[in-house]
């Protein structure tokens, strides 16, 4: 059962024709109680407790020392549903802020994490914007950080004058934030802004001012909707902490 409050931002991400499909084959129901609701519409108090646990087990994933092969056990932090609401959220609120703006806008990703939360974000936000790529890393395979930044792929466009957006998948350290906005103001943008999907506060090396938060979250590793471990597990729709790596 779902409400009126999770039906409207949810219906703004499907396709009108796809969703009366849903409703005919009695798939989705309006809750006239609100208790009677799943829970993710914006009056619902987020809660980061693991929603269910998987277990995924890659036979192309040996471990580097030994040979063998690893089993992951993935606790789900934030839903895929939660993440649709809060996105949806989120393209209101960024929609409004440049809505009188009256200059061009570029939406900035980050690769190659951000590229789910991009495609999504993008589809949302109403003012007409272009999209451009980066690609900058302080991440080797390990589940930590380096101080070490490297632009390995800039933008295709000039950004002078335009109101930018950096789209990030994740701010830990703020290291790679830190440059990338270092190297954008160079460019002389109208405005230069940061929208990201998770943030771990806790991390923080370096100070970063993020204008929209998607959700902040607790200081552990995780995966999933773009995020990766060793380049796997970037394809799971929801969020997941990465609990357990067993033989």
């Amino acid at each position: 059962m779902i409400c009126a409050l999770c039906f409207l931002p949810l219906a703004s991400l499907v396709d009108a024709d796809l969703f009366k499909v849903w409703a005919s084959m009695d798939k989705l129901s309006l809750a006239a109680d609100k208790k009677a609701c799943l829970g993710i519409c914006p009056a619902s108090p987020r809660t980061y407790r693991p929603v269910r646990r998987v277990v995924i087990k890659s036979a192309s994933f040996p471990d580097s020392f030994s040979g063998f092969v690893m089993k992951h056990t993935v606790d789900v932090m934030i839903s895929q549903q939660e993440i649709a609401t809060r996105i949806a959220e989120l393209g209101r609120e960024i929609s409004a802020h440049y809505q009188s703006s009256g200059s061009e806008m570029v939406l900035v990703g980050l690769l190659r994490g951000s590229f789910m939360f991009m495609a999504d974000l993008c589809r949302v936000v109403t003012v007409p914007h272009e999209v451009d790529f980066m690609t900058a890393s302080s991440y080797g395979n390990g589940m930590s950080s380096t101080r070490d930044v490297k632009i390995l792929k800039d933008l295709d466009e000039d950004i002078r004058g335009k109101d930018v957006l950096i789209v990030e998948d994740i701010i830990d350290s703020g290291n790679t934030l830190s440059k990338v906005r270092e190297i954008l103001q160079l460019r002389q943008p109208k405005s230069l802004a940061i929208c990201t999907l998770l943030d771990k506060p806790e991390r923080r090396e370096v100070p970063v001012t993020v204008e929209w938060v998607g959700f902040a979250i607790p200081d552990e590793f995780v995966v999933g909707y773009g995020i990766d471990y060793a380049q796997r597990y970037r394809h799971l729709p929801y969020v997941g902490k990465v609990v357990k790596l067993a033989e």
